[in-house]
């Protein structure tokens, strides 16, 4: 494990998995967590050096995602989408930009959100850009934005009338510029990490300058961007899963019962080979085809709630709690399930759940 690796691990075991439950429902809380890794210097993790960031490898990052993920599902959560547009900003063609914002986001010193998943919807665009002097006017409706009061900014993704989408930086605060404004609702209740104050974004007539343009892509870029990075998320599933794993085996240890090692044991095989095989075919991306990935990915969805599932099991009755650890992580294995989902994922993991039998 890297020198990063293992500083990461330790802020997790010391200042992180003691309050998971309570950072999971507390907005204050889970920012504390943030600014720790921010103090690590470890928010910009692909950032390049000469913008003063690590520049971690592709399998390094998802081990660290991995991770993030078997202390706190929220934290996991909140920090992904900095990292995203961390990676945009790494991509964008303007040097502007990068220059004001790259430098500060490995140290949570400038905090920005994304507001992109309703490109994947069909039918009419929830939001548009019309080009107008000097940029573009937004309106519509964003509607998922996690991070409000944590994140400064969040970067907006609209569809222009040639079916193009333009993604800039925007206010994530209530804003009324005379006839221009961004309303936000109340945080959404969800199922798990609640604390991530996850909110709509209604903008009207907002003026988008130039300046702050990170980029504009071609037609169905969402879509293709999403099979290149179809198993991404995989490693958000397998630390949601190894937190799961480590409730059954401490219930081993306190009760000795040799069914649960029994259950413990196959199921942590059965992890590490799905995760064996899912690092392979991200070092060997041209060895399988697209379809087969998302059965991968399917794979490690439907193990972490396998393995949240028996976290449940082994605690019993405790586990109704809404405070109880295995409840936690089971709720954080439904929001697992469905980020980042595409109607290719979706098939895939009903085909999963549906097919899924033991094996004599």
């Amino acid at each position: 494990m890297s020198e990063l690796l293992q500083q990461t691990e330790f802020y997790l075991k010391q200042q992180v998995s003691p309050y998971a439950n309570q950072i999971d429902g507390c907005s204050k809380s889970l920012h504390q967590a943030l600014n720790g890794l921010g103090e690590l210097g470890i928010l910009g993790l692909r950032i390049p050096q000469r913008w003063g960031g690590p520049q971690l490898d592709a399998e390094t990052f998802f081990k660290f995602q991995e991770l993030i993920a078997r202390y706190s599902g929220a934290l996991a959560f909140l920090q992904t989408q900095h990292q995203s547009a961390a990676g945009m900003l790494i991509q964008s063609s303007n040097a502007q930009l990068q220059a004001e914002y790259l430098p500060r986001m490995s140290h949570g010193i400038a905090k920005i959100g994304v507001g992109f998943s309703h490109l994947r919807r069909l039918g009419n665009p929830s939001i548009t850009a019309i080009p107008v002097t000097g940029g573009y006017q937004l309106n519509g409706i964003v509607p998922w934005v996690t991070g409000w009061g944590i994140f400064e900014e969040f970067i907006v993704a609209a569809t222009l009338p040639d079916g193009q989408s333009v993604w800039g930086l925007v206010p994530f605060s209530e804003q009324k510029i005379g006839e221009s404004t961004i309303a936000l609702s109340f945080p959404m209740l969800l199922c798990a990490m609640t604390s991530t104050n996850t909110v709509t974004a209604t903008l009207t007539q907002w003026f988008l300058p130039q300046e702050k343009v990170i980029s504009i892509h071609p037609v169905g870029w969402i879509q293709n961007n999403d099979k290149t990075k179809v198993l991404h998320a995989s490693f958000l599933a397998f630390g949601c899963a190894r937190a799961g794993l480590d409730i059954v085996e401490t219930a081993f240890y306190k009760t000795e019962l040799s069914f649960i090692q029994e259950a413990f044991n196959a199921l942590n095989e059965e992890l590490n080979q799905c995760r064996s095989q899912i690092f392979w075919v991200q070092n060997n991306p041209q060895t399988l085809k697209t379809s087969e990935k998302y059965k991968l990915r399917a794979w490690a969805i439907e193990l972490a709630m396998r393995c949240a599932h028996a976290a449940v099991t082994v605690s019993s009755g405790a586990a109704n709690l809404n405070s109880h650890s295995a409840q936690r992580i089971y709720r954080e294995a439904l929001v697992f399930t469905v980020s980042g989902q595409t109607t290719e994922l979706m098939v895939a993991t009903l085909e999963r759940i549906k097919n899924c039998r033991e094996i004599d």
